[in-house]
This record gives C-alpha cells, sequence and structure tokens, in this order.
C-alpha cells in the first residue's frame, strides 16, 4: 500500500513538472511574432497627411483611441481627446470574451515607443512589452497593408498632442488571457492596390475600414460564419437596455444594398461630412448607430465608389437584419 503511494504521489509530481514545463514552453513561444519591421521616412509632410487622413477617415484609429460622445447621433469623437483611449469593448456590449479598454496612443504613452514597435502593435498585435493584443483592435487587417500606409500611420500618431493617460487595464474570461497569445500573426505587408483597380482597390479599403468587424453574422465564439462576411446581424447592446444590429451591406435588392445606385452609396457617407453634431433625445440614445459616419464621410469620393465596387462584386446573400431592439 505505502509503494502504492509513493508511486502516485510519483505520478502527480511528475505530471505537475511536465505541465508546468508545458506551460512554461507556451508562455515563451507565444506569441510568435519576428522582431518589429523596418520603417523608412516616417516623418515626412506627405507620410503625415497621408496617416492624419487614414487615422480619422478609413482606418478610423480615432474612433476608438479618443472619447465619442453618445449621447448625439453616431457618436462622434469629442474634440481635444484624440488618442487619448478609453473606448471601451465590453462583454455586455458586444459579446466579446472579456472587457477591453481602447489604450493611450499619444506621445504620453509612447514615448518610449519606437516607429516600429508601434508599427508592430499595428501588423501584428504585439505591444512593445511581447503582450499580445485581443483582436479587437483589428490588427489581422492592418497586418495586410501596403507598409508606406503603416509608416503614414505611425507618422501621424507620432504628431498627436499628449493626452493623460487613465485608461483601465484589460480583463479577460476564462481561458482567453492564454488563448490569446496565440492570435497574434506576422504581418503580411503587401502593395496597395493600384486605384485605377477599383474592386481590388476597395478589398483593401474595406480591410483598412474594418467593415467586416461589424457587419458579419458571428457564431457563439465570435467567429465569422462562412459566406456571411458582409450579410450583418452583429449586436451592440447597450446599457439603456435597447440592441443594435449591423445591417447587411452585401448586393442582395431585399436585404443588402443591391438596389443601391453609386451615387446613393457615395451620398450616405458624404451627407454626414460637414453636417452639425445632434444631441438625441434620451429615449433614442438606447439604439444610437455606432457606426461612425461623420469620419467616414470624410473619405474621398474615389475612395468611397471604390469601395462600393468591392461590395457590390460580392455574392448576394439573402439575411433580414432586425435593425434594433428596444
Amino acid at each position: 500500500m505505502r509503494y502504492l503511494k509513493r508511486l502516485g504521489l510519483a505520478s502527480l509530481l511528475f505530471v505537475s513538472v511536465a505541465a508546468a514545463a508545458a506551460l512554461g514552453w507556451f508562455l515563451a513561444a507565444f506569441p510568435r511574432i519576428p522582431e518589429p519591421p523596418r520603417l523608412s521616412d516616417t516623418r515626412s509632410p506627405q507620410k503625415v497627411a497621408r496617416g492624419e487622413y487614414l487615422f480619422n477617415n478609413v482606418a478610423r484609429c480615432v474612433d476608438c483611441h479618443s472619447t465619442r460622445d453618445w449621447n448625439k447621433y453616431a457618436a462622434p469623437v469629442v474634440p481635444g481627446t484624440e488618442g487619448k483611449g478609453g473606448e471601451a469593448f465590453t462583454h455586455d456590449f458586444m459579446g466579446v470574451p472579456g472587457d477591453f479598454y481602447a489604450r493611450n496612443i499619444t506621445p504620453t504613452a509612447l514615448a518610449n515607443w519606437t516607429d516600429d514597435e508601434v508599427a508592430r502593435a499595428i501588423t501584428t498585435g504585439v505591444n512593445k512589452h511581447g503582450e499580445a493584443l485581443y483582436p479587437v483592435m483589428p490588427y489581422r487587417n492592418y497586418g495586410e497593408l501596403d507598409p508606406s500606409d503603416v509608416a503614414a500611420l505611425v507618422a501621424y500618431i507620432r504628431t498627436l498632442k499628449p493626452q493623460p493617460d487613465a485608461v483601465p487595464q484589460r480583463s479577460f474570461h476564462f481561458p482567453m488571457q492564454v488563448l490569446v497569445r496565440t492570435y497574434p500573426q506576422p504581418a503580411r505587408l503587401a502593395e496597395r492596390p493600384d486605384p485605377s483597380d477599383k474592386v481590388a482597390y476597395g478589398e483593401y479599403l474595406v480591410r483598412m475600414a474594418g467593415c467586416s468587424e461589424c457587419h458579419a453574422t458571428r457564431d457563439t465564439s465570435r467567429a465569422v460564419q462562412p459566406g456571411m462576411q458582409f450579410a450583418g446581424g452583429m449586436e451592440f447592446h447597450f446599457p439603456q437596455g435597447g440592441i443594435v444590429r449591423a445591417p447587411n451591406i452585401t448586393p442582395d435588392a431585399d436585404t443588402g444594398i443591391g438596389t443601391w445606385s453609386e451615387q446613393q452609396f457615395v451620398g450616405r457617407f458624404k451627407v454626414w461630412e460637414r453636417a452639425p453634431d445632434r444631441v438625441l433625445p434620451a429615449s433614442m440614445r438606447a439604439v444610437n448607430t455606432v457606426m461612425p459616419w461623420k469620419q467616414l464621410g470624410g473619405m474621398t469620393r474615389d475612395d468611397l465608389t471604390a469601395i462600393y465596387a468591392y461590395l457590390r462584386a460580392q455574392p448576394p446573400v439573402i439575411h433580414r437584419v432586425r435593425k434594433r431592439d428596444r
């Protein structure tokens, strides 16, 4: 009996040591990302101007890494908070496995980061300290950008006004704090398509804008269901009790944008470019749109027509989405 007890203890010790060794290997091996990419010419005026456009209107980093006023329609960015961070992406709001907050990306927080380290975070999801970011930050999309556009974003980020860094720490639902380490992947940077190829260029812009981050149908694990990349349905639960769902933007005539002309599509965005902010009555704040119309409305007409061309080239999906519940 004593022998069996010793054997059992030895077996338990072996299993514990093996598990600890496996965990140690996993923590050392992941995230499996190479050194930051080398950027060049990141501070030229042309790069800064391009970065400003991408930051505010296409990639729209400003929407998350700033304060949005949810008392107003489409929650415009509060002037003077650009880059401050703090926008919440919580389990209750959008079903993610934890509570995540956009980080401060002004010089207050990034002063000790190199340009290459900032670029690595944007394109691979690994920060200066080797920590994996949860992909509510669409780094997988940004990892396919043109290197010159990544450099432009970094160049503009460096010009942001310093802001106090008071962003809450993220929290994970188990076991996501372990699994998240497997999410980052090496960047696959590629040359930006020629704008004359509207569909290819539109795909590039749609990827940068992250349209499928919201306009997709996802399963309980938040993975996009096959064939439903732009079919809409993602839910946002407001604290006042309302539910808002992203619409179908495939070219289906009955449930998507199949009957929209190019002019109607572009006009739907441009009407908000210089529209005054509109305070919503309290009864409507529970079903406010999460679509950042003002930022997207600042895109050029050429870029918007390219996005339209790409979306119209996608397979139509019959998927009727109830846009809101109160």
